[in-house]
């Protein structure tokens, strides 16, 4: 029994040595792209030239109150002029058209700047100027000298996968330009305060300060997004990154090199998320799809028969799955551009046909004089969506009397003379009806506040 054991080990020792030689186990795997091993050098070296870094500065005068005192001036001998502080940031960028000198970069990277500096991958450096920039997307669109530029391709961010492989290059902590890797961890993330459009694509590839406005490609050098925020208890990385889906830079980005900001269309819908308990009781299936909670009144939606209670499942051809993706495919529609809305009501599904118009902005000079340099717009989803109801102040004049008697941009005006307002349609209304002083009431971090306007 041994000896058969013993020819049947050095037969099959044999037969293993024929299909797998020893030398096989360490030889090089087969060549990639002309290389012995698997390299992303290749294609890092297409991609680098598009990627840049910014250098940002940002003068801010500042005066102390103790220079408001005579005496005190008199005293030190201290001159009476304001002082300056120089304050600097870092980030990243990529150059979406050669031609063009166009580079897309986050919004916070370059908000609030007096200066912006890029520096491309061979060392040469360009003051930019802004084109434009969108915050509640947190892009921007800045501009230098078009000389033997690089674009990065664009991919279709859509067509992304959980576990497709992904590369970061940036500049964190001012280090100079960076590669990391990794893979899409998740799709679709949303949660982030200050944004009122959020589709983000979550990587575990490093991602750390610096790396802001920095490219995420693809595996063939295109660029699916642009990295934007991480999730860090520490300051650090903990291989939670973020980055926005290159289809909505890609809109934004056109928006802003068009008209130099973004004009979105609505369609007067306020949609809220379905839970399953809703799911059930409207017969849509898989919890998926956008309640319509209210329609405004001479919108679109309301011309084309949308009612409340109606359950929003498609927007052309991309499917609704919540509240947050209806409200980011809303901001990316064209004006006056026909497109089908599919909804089930009565656990039957319909179709309708509608265009998205400009979002309505109320000029306060028109309203009356003293809200001259202040315009006002409906209240965004995210403060719909936390039961907030009012107007919002979107813009604001510096020497506007409003700004002057301390109002500020992002204000929610909830009230005139302690009646509550709603809605454009009511703010305009409550105004147009007051004679003589009135009483704003605001609403500004949680926090609620009143002011009277002679």
């Amino acid at each position: 029994m041994r000896q058969k054991f013993r020819s049947f080990f050095i037969v099959s020792s044999l037969l293993l040595s024929v299909l797998f030689p020893l030398h096989a186990t360490a030889s090089l795997p087969v060549a990639v792209e002309g290389q012995p091993l698997p390299s992303l050098a290749p294609v890092l070296d297409r991609v680098t030239p598009s990627v840049v870094n910014i250098y940002t500065q940002t003068r801010v005068r500042i005066r102390s109150p103790l220079l408001d005192d005579p005496f005190f001036r008199r005293f030190f001998n201290v001159p009476d002029t304001p002082r300056e502080r120089v304050s600097q940031s870092l980030g990243s960028g990529v150059i979406v058209d050669a031609e063009k000198g166009y580079v897309l970069t986050n919004n916070h990277v370059i908000s609030g700047s007096t200066e912006i500096s890029v520096t491309l991958s061979d060392g040469r450096s360009f003051d930019a100027h802004q084109i434009g920039s969108d915050p509640d997307t947190d892009l921007a669109l800045i501009q230098i000298p078009a000389e033997e530029l690089h674009a990065l391709p664009m991919a279709d961010s859509n067509e992304l996968r959980v576990g497709d492989f992904v590369v970061a290059v940036g500049n964190p902590f001012g280090l100079g330009q960076t590669v990391t890797s990794g893979i899409v961890s998740a799709l679709g993330r949303t949660g982030f305060r200050g944004l009122e459009y959020q589709n983000f694509i979550q990587t575990d590839a490093s991602i750390n300060p610096g790396n802001s406005g920095g490219a995420l490609i693809n595996l063939r050098g295109e660029l699916v997004g642009i990295n934007s925020a991480i999730f860090t208890p520490s300051g650090g990385n903990v291989g939670i990154g973020f980055a926005i889906p290159s289809s909505m830079a890609l809109y934004v980005m056109n928006q802003l090199a068009q008209f130099g900001e973004v004009r979105r269309g609505t369609l007067g819908i306020y949609v809220q998320d379905l839970t399953p308990e809703l799911a059930g009781a409207f017969g849509v299936e898989g919890n998926k799809g956008a309640l319509v909670a209210e329609v405004a009144d001479g919108s679109a939606a309301e011309r084309a028969g949308i009612q409340a209670g109606d359950v929003i499942t498609r927007m052309g051809d991309f499917p609704v799955a919540n509240a947050q993706a209806f409200h980011n495919l809303e901001g990316q529609l064209p004006l006056e551009e026909e497109l089908t809305l599919e909804f089930v009501r009565d656990r039957k599904t319909d179709r309708v046909e509608l265009k998205a118009e400009a979002l309505r902005v109320l000029d306060g000079g028109e309203l009356d004089r003293r809200l001259a340099g202040v315009k006002f717009e409906e209240l965004p989803l995210n403060l719909r969506s936390q039961r907030i109801s009012g107007v919002l102040i979107s813009e604001l004049e510096v020497n506007s009397r409003l700004a002057r008697q301390g109002f500020r941009e992002g204000d929610v005006i909830t009230g005139i003379n302690r009646q509550a307002v709603k809605n454009l349609a009511e703010f305009q209304e409550q105004v147009g009806g007051v004679r003589g002083a009135f009483v704003i009431q605001i609403l500004r971090n949680g926090q609620n506040f009143a002011a009277r306007v002679d």
